[in-house]
């Protein structure tokens, strides 16, 4: 982190960028509508939810995301326009049309994301009045109300933004993202919108995402359900006015150390906001045979709801560690492996030759009263690694999903 700093932002940090958040009457009494535009077109990256229901709003970005530039993006929360066939689809086109005729933009260049409820149409009439209203409340401090208003069973807004200075010029990064349940790769219940200043090509800012979505949002779980609505976009719009950054750009790796700590940082707000959850875990996985080994004994550990209740009640149970690394499918000898648990700088090892190490429980139930908690397991066959993160699964989670509609 010494190439770029980090501070309070969001959205509306790089220069060249409004935005807004208001209640439009999709809620009760909260933000509901949130618009991002920059200045100036800017280029475009996005990547979506695998899931094969997904929404409207999802099927519209993808198209829209490959024209060469995107300049609005428009928001609503509390109604997710899921499973609501072609009348969904053209609500979502009536979204970008509405947007793009306030701006005085193209359709193609606006963006459109809804989250919340699956399988109820869009209330069309609130949703074009409430366009007019947030195109209309656009200001350069307007990044964290629109924070605010893409929230669903959030219960905090989700922000970061960074500096870093290239070509001599200071280029700017900043991020607001929601989600708290529904959270599973490949991608997470979630929405990220980035935004910076920096002058990059199209083609590998998109690359860049794919490969930075990879290591961060396709490495977070909560609940284990991948959603209809999930997307992570970038616009860029150049206005630092530095050279254009690509795989050739003598500071590229600076861009992308900041690119990754900026979307790694919304990645680990989503979980540690997970729905009832009390805890943030993170799961090392280290010496394996391939990526793809390491990626599932991490996925495996995390969305065990057994490991889970146990971090909730402060159980050093290793058993079902071990257990749920066992049924991952991944290669490796279980009478090899080695398991670590505790906390940053404060690890104890729990499991080794295949069973557990007669470990102080005592002292180890007093590192699971933190809030923030480590797995490190060492497969000892290969040398690929990974890093997944996940909470706890409460009491709370129960009650939040049980009246969610009501």
């Amino acid at each position: 982190m010494d190439n770029f700093k980090i501070f309070d932002g969001d959205v509306t940090s790089p220069k060249g960028f409004k935005a807004s958040g208001l209640n439009i009457g999709l809620k009760r009494d909260k933000k509901d509508m949130a618009l991002i535009v920059s200045d100036v077109p800017a280029k475009g990256a996005g990547v979506f939810t695998t899931n094969k229901a997904c929404a409207a709003p999802i099927l519209l970005c993808k198209e829209n995301i490959t024209n060469a530039e995107i300049q609005a993006i428009i928001i609503n929360s509390n109604n997710a326009n899921a499973c609501t066939g072609q009348k969904g689809y053209e609500n979502a086109l009536a979204m970008a049309e509405a947007t793009a005729e306030e701006l005085n933009i193209s359709p193609g260049n606006v963006l459109v994301a809804s989250t919340g409820v699956i399988g109820v149409p869009l209330p069309m009439e609130t949703i074009l009045n409430g366009i007019k209203k947030v195109s209309r409340n656009l200001s350069y401090e307007g990044g964290r109300s629109a924070a605010e208003a893409i929230l669903t069973t959030d219960t905090y807004i989700k922000n970061i933004a960074v500096s870093v200075e290239i070509d001599g010029r200071q280029v700017t990064i900043g991020g607001i993202a929601k989600g708290s349940g529904m959270i599973e790769p490949n991608m997470a219940t979630m929405l990220a919108f980035v935004t910076t200043d920096a002058n990059i090509e199209r083609e590998f800012l998109q690359k860049l995402l794919n490969r930075v979505t990879d290591k961060t949002y396709n490495m977070i779980t909560v609940d284990g359900d991948t959603s209809t609505n999930d997307m992570a976009s970038v616009m860029a719009n150049g206005i630092a006015g530095n050279m254009v950054i690509n795989e050739k750009h003598p500071e590229v790796e600076k861009f992308t150390e900041a690119f990754y700590y900026v979307n790694k940082y919304l990645a680990k707000s989503i979980v540690r906001d997970g729905e009832g959850a009390t805890k943030l875990i993170e799961v090392e996985v280290i010496n394996a045979k391939s990526l793809v080994d390491a990626k599932k004994v991490a996925k495996s550990i995390l969305n065990s709801n057994l490991v889970k209740s146990a971090f909730f009640g402060e159980d050093a149970n290793w058993g079902r560690i071990i257990c749920s690394i066992g049924y991952s499918g991944a290669d490796f000898d279980i009478n090899e492996i080695e398991v670590f648990l505790g906390k940053e700088g404060d690890m104890v090892k729990i499991i080794e030759d295949g069973g557990g190490t007669g470990f102080d429980e005592q002292y180890i139930s007093q590192i699971l009263k933190e809030k923030d908690l480590k797995i490190i397991v060492d497969l000892k066959n290969g040398s690929e690694k990974t890093i997944g993160w996940g909470c706890d699964l409460s009491y709370d989670y129960i009650k939040i999903n049980i009246s969610y509609r009501s």
